[in-house]
């Protein structure tokens, strides 16, 4: 039977989950960091135990709404990817999941758990009492040569990449500590939302804090398209670690979208991956627009259990408020 325990940050702590192979840049501390500071949440570490034994690590924070405390690792909104375990190996998921349990519910007294761990799988779900969704993700092998990184891609998504080229697009790579980035960013990602009748899911200050607490770690690109009058027309964030970089999020002014700054963007990013030894690109998501660029969907369930149905449905229920708030917002804006 596995356990967890929860333990207090230490280095010894820290090299120790420097080894698993499984490791994601979501576990790392300047990464919990930022989600921490973003949402006023507290981090939660904890080892995975048999008998006595440490066989992996557990990462989460826990949040309060509504005076009721939550464990998300991590929860819907965070503007984060997959958490959960660090495990050995000969470790089964399944059962570091059943251990999680009596950990969320009793040991830390929280009355709803959200987890998304990258290699939980729909077959470890069943028999749990837990909810789920499918939450798939479109991922790219870096492994293969350039020249076939390229030919996988679709040949209009091909074409766009040498358009860009034609003309006059240039990607720079932004340092973190660029005091311009966040507001050209942000400016951009207000008009992709607005195409949507929409507003943008989080505020400046969610860009500004991933910036200042992931930036220094060196595991953070930030990449932004030029026309060929030196205008900003396009950005994009990307985190990076061990094996794989993800794309965090991406945003470009609809007015040059026909120089077509976004695929320049990722064959660059991918290019940028590929020459330093990673070997996954991970879009964080699916989406049919991501797959002109060669992906692979990869199925990432996110779970969920609360103590009472009524917590449930309260989860539910928030989800749709924030949609209608987003849309009530968008149209304010509009009208001044």
């Amino acid at each position: 039977m596995l356990r967890l325990r929860r333990v207090e940050p230490a280095a010894a702590l820290w090299a120790d989950r420097a080894t698993y192979d499984d490791r994601l840049i979501f576990h790392t501390r300047p990464w919990l960091r930022f989600v921490a500071e973003a949402q006023g949440a507290t981090p939660v570490l904890a080892v995975v135990e048999d008998g006595g034994e440490t066989v992996g690590h557990f990462t989460g924070l826990v949040s309060k709404r509504f005076g009721l405390r939550l464990l998300g690792s991590p929860m819907a909104g965070w503007t984060t990817s997959y958490v959960g375990f660090l495990l050995r190996p000969d470790v089964s998921r399944r059962q570091a999941l059943e251990a999680l349990m009596p950990f969320a519910f009793d040991d830390l007294g929280c009355a709803h758990l959200e987890i998304r761990d990258r290699r939980l799988t729909l077959g470890d779900l069943p028999g749990l009492g837990l909810q789920w969704d499918t939450a798939p993700t479109a991922v790219i092998s870096l492994t293969p040569p350039e020249n076939d990184l390229f030919a996988a891609m679709a040949s209009a998504c091909r074409r766009n990449i040498r358009k860009a080229t034609k003309s006059g697009v240039v990607i720079e790579e932004v340092p973190p500590d660029d005091p311009s980035f966040a507001a050209e960013f942000y400016d951009q990602l207000r008009d992709v939302f607005a195409k949507q009748n929409l507003v943008p899911t989080y505020p400046i200050d969610r860009v500004r804090s991933l910036m200042s607490c992931v930036g220094p770690s060196g595991n953070l690109l930030l990449l932004r398209a030029r026309d060929a009058a030196g205008r900003c027309i396009a950005t994009a964030i990307l985190p990076w670690h061990h094996r794989t970089m993800y794309f965090w999020g991406g945003a470009s002014y609809r007015a040059d979208q026909l120089s077509r700054p976004n695929e320049a963007l990722i064959w660059h990013a991918l290019r940028w991956a590929r020459t330093r030894g990673l070997t996954e690109f991970d879009f964080v998501g699916g989406n049919a627009y991501k797959a002109k660029y060669g992906t692979v969907e990869v199925p990432v369930p996110w779970a969920r259990r609360s103590r009472s149905p009524l917590l449930a449905g309260l989860r539910d229920a928030a989800k749709q408020g924030f949609a209608l708030k987003q849309r009530a917002t968008a149209r304010l804006t509009r009208a001044r």
